[in-house]
This record gives structure tokens, C-alpha cells and sequence, in this order.
């Protein structure tokens, strides 16, 4: 298993963040940028991306059936957190690390905080927590980091897909269940589906776990 990776921002600054992207991430990726920098108040960050060569295999905690399409889903999260906690022991980070994605990368984002303490938060932009099985996972398993931001589209849960419409009381569940595990926590609703303002929902998720440790 391999990943294109590639880094923006400020190479030598002491926040790093780690986002697994696909070609659409990449297309918004400047702007999302520039909506960290506008959102976090210039602070410096360095943001690493790393490619994704199967989506719902690359990304998925467990197999599940295809919900759209005839593509299920694999179970190569467990590898892919292996390669990149590699990534974080071959050059390791003076600084905060923080792990965020869009979709089911937000998934995979919130999925890899029950495996590992070496993130400080997680940035989960409409997570894809519709995914079978995902919330008792929550329940069930101890969270390692301090500080989660969630976010869905309030149009999202307005989907003829009967799975994927779970998304909205779905989050609900996982947001209220953080709250009261003591998880520092922020649900926020954007405006649109799923498909609306990627790259600036990604920033405000990196950018709210950025501002809460400055505040702290």
C-alpha cells in the first residue's frame, strides 16, 4: 500500500495536519488553504495530503455492502493508519498533529482517534457515519484524543438512499454520545448536501481544533 503525498503551507511549522484526499479534494485544495489561514487567523500549519488509491477500500474500518453503485466497502483503514503512523515515526513532529477528511476520510478520521493517541484531534467534515456499524463502534471502544469537530450539510439526510439517510440522526447519536464521554466537542450544520463547499468545510473543521488549542 502506497500514497501520493504531498505538503502545503509551512514545512518547519509546529502544526502539522493530515488529510486523506481524492482528485476532487485536490481540486479545492488551494482554496481550502486559504480558508485555514482566513479561519485559524494566519497561524502557521503544515498540511500533508495523502492520496487515496481505493476509496472504499482504503478508507473503510470494516466490509460493508455497496450503498450507491455496485462498489462495497473493503476493511484497509487498519492499513492505512499503519502507513501513516510509519509516515509520523520516519520523520516525526516536534509539534500537534491533527487527522481530518471529508466524507468517509471524516470517517476514517474519527474511526483512526479509537486506535491511536499519536493525534491531538480530529476533523471530521460530513463524516460518513451512516457507515453499518459505525456508531455502537463509538459506544463500544475508547476514544484516544481530546478534541473531535463534526459537521454534516442539512440537506444531507434528505436522500432517497435509505442508508445514507441515517447520516443526519446518525451524527446526532455520535455527537451527543462525545458529549458525555467528556470528549471536547462541536456538531456544526452547514448549509447544502453533501456536495457543497468540500474544501471549506474540511478548513473549518482544521481550523476549530487549530483556534481551541490557542485558547487553551
Amino acid at each position: 500500500m502506497d500514497f501520493r503525498i504531498s505538503s502545503y503551507g509551512e514545512p518547519d511549522a509546529d502544526t502539522i495536519l493530515f488529510q486523506m484526499v481524492d482528485d476532487h479534494d485536490l481540486e479545492g485544495i488551494d482554496r481550502e488553504i486559504v480558508c485555514i489561514r482566513e479561519l485559524s487567523g494566519g497561524k502557521p500549519f503544515c498540511l500533508r495530503t495523502f492520496h487515496v488509491n481505493s476509496w472504499n477500500t482504503d478508507l473503510s474500518p470494516w466490509e460493508a455492502p455497496a450503498v450507491f453503485g455496485n462498489e462495497a466497502f473493503g476493511d484497509g483503514a487498519p492499513r492505512t493508519l499503519d502507513f501513516l503512523l510509519n509516515e509520523l515515526s520516519s520523520c516525526p513532529v516536534k509539534g500537534r498533529v491533527f487527522l481530518g477528511g471529508y466524507s468517509l476520510a471524516g470517517l476514517f478520521a474519527l474511526w483512526a482517534g479509537y486506535q491511536t493517541d499519536c493525534f491531538r484531534g480530529i476533523a471530521a467534515a460530513s463524516p460518513s457515519v451512516w457507515f453499518p456499524g459505525f456508531t455502537d463502534y463509538m459506544k463500544d471502544n475508547k476514544l484516544h484524543v481530546d478534541a473531535v469537530y463534526l459537521s454534516l450539510g442539512d440537506r444531507e439526510e434528505k436522500t432517497r438512499n435509505p442508508v445514507m439517510a441515517r447520516v443526519g440522526d446518525a451524527i446526532r447519536e455520535a455527537y451527543d454520545h462525545l458529549q458525555k464521554a467528556g470528549t471536547d466537542c462541536v456538531l456544526e450544520w452547514n448549509k447544502g448536501n453533501h456536495f457543497k463547499d468540500a474544501d471549506l468545510r474540511t478548513a473549518k473543521a482544521f481550523a476549530w481544533l487549530m483556534n481551541r488549542e490557542e485558547a487553551e
